[in-house]
């Protein structure tokens, strides 16, 4: 459960600068994927999993909406195990954690996608993100995901199409936007936006303190579904990954700033290496 109302706390977040078993092997810290990246969008998947890669994770997968895959592999981050969406959720005994919508589209492809994810990851975390909650908003498919765990990370936006509200209506009373979001949805929420608010199933939430206008560009909302699916991933509990991971997007932009990378263009590609140095604590 969450302090209603107060702020994300360091106490809460200091999971994130555990020592690491010495003994541990990639398996140790699990495979994430991410559906995403269609014709034109390909780079939002990768942003999430370049940032999935940084934050930590053992392995991570990327389906691409798109057949064939317009690449065989990501030339600067070759570690990151491309596939087509389909071939990937055929995978899905292999996954420890899944995040879908980022770039997705709407076509009906990628709603079939969706769908069929949904049968098949047998309650294994998920994290729907942008055209996935675009989807949910719309009735192209319904937030019958079956068992497990979801997180919802909705702009304000997104917020209003999934409620049918105006976006001023979400932002007038963010708490509540949020809570409701939980409520109809039985999800996990990241209402994101200045003071992202986290809210729990129990209808108990957060404020998180930390980020800054920087974040106001495109692909850093793809970037904190890297985290969280990560996080996620490497065996976190949600009630701890979800914080956490919105805590930690926030510092790493903190951090750009403090170095003189930005508010002004900071890019949401610059991110994923301030996760990692803060999760390894340098300064």
């Amino acid at each position: 459960m969450l302090s209603t109302g107060s702020p994300i706390t360091t106490t809460q977040v200091q999971v994130l600068f555990a020592s690491r078993d010495p003994q541990g092997n990639k398996g140790t810290f699990g495979t994430a994927a991410i559906i995403g990246g269609a014709t034109g969008m390909t780079g939002a998947a990768i942003l999430a999993a370049r940032a999935a890669l940084k934050t930590g994770a053992g392995k991570v997968c990327v389906g691409l909406a798109q057949t064939p895959s317009p690449v065989a592999y990501d030339a600067q981050f070759p570690e990151l195990m491309l596939h087509t969406a389909p071939d990937l959720i055929a995978q899905a005994g292999n996954i420890q954690a899944w995040a879908a919508g980022c770039g997705l589209g709407q076509s009906a492809q990628a709603i079939g996608w969706l769908r069929l994810l949904f049968i098949s990851r047998k309650g294994v975390p998920l994290v729907l993100d942008a055209d996935g909650l675009n989807a949910l908003a719309s009735g192209a498919i319904s937030p019958s995901w079956g068992r497990g765990e979801v997180v919802l990370t909705p702009h304000p936006a997104e917020a209003a199409r999934l409620l049918h509200l105006t976006t001023d209506q979400i932002q007038h009373d963010r708490p509540a936007a949020a809570q409701a979001l939980s409520s109809k949805y039985r999800a996990w929420v990241v209402l994101k936006g200045a003071g992202s608010i986290v809210c729990a199933p129990d209808q108990s939430w957060q404020i998180n303190t930390t980020g800054n206008i920087g974040l106001a560009s495109g692909g850093t909302g793809d970037v904190l579904s890297g985290i969280l699916v990560s996080l996620l991933a490497q065996g976190l509990p949600i009630h701890i990954a979800v914080p956490a991971g919105v805590w930690l997007h926030g510092s790493a932009a903190d951090r750009l700033v403090l170095r003189g990378i930005g508010p002004i263009g900071l890019t949401a590609g610059e991110l994923a290496d301030a996760v990692r140095d803060i999760r390894n604590q340098r300064p």
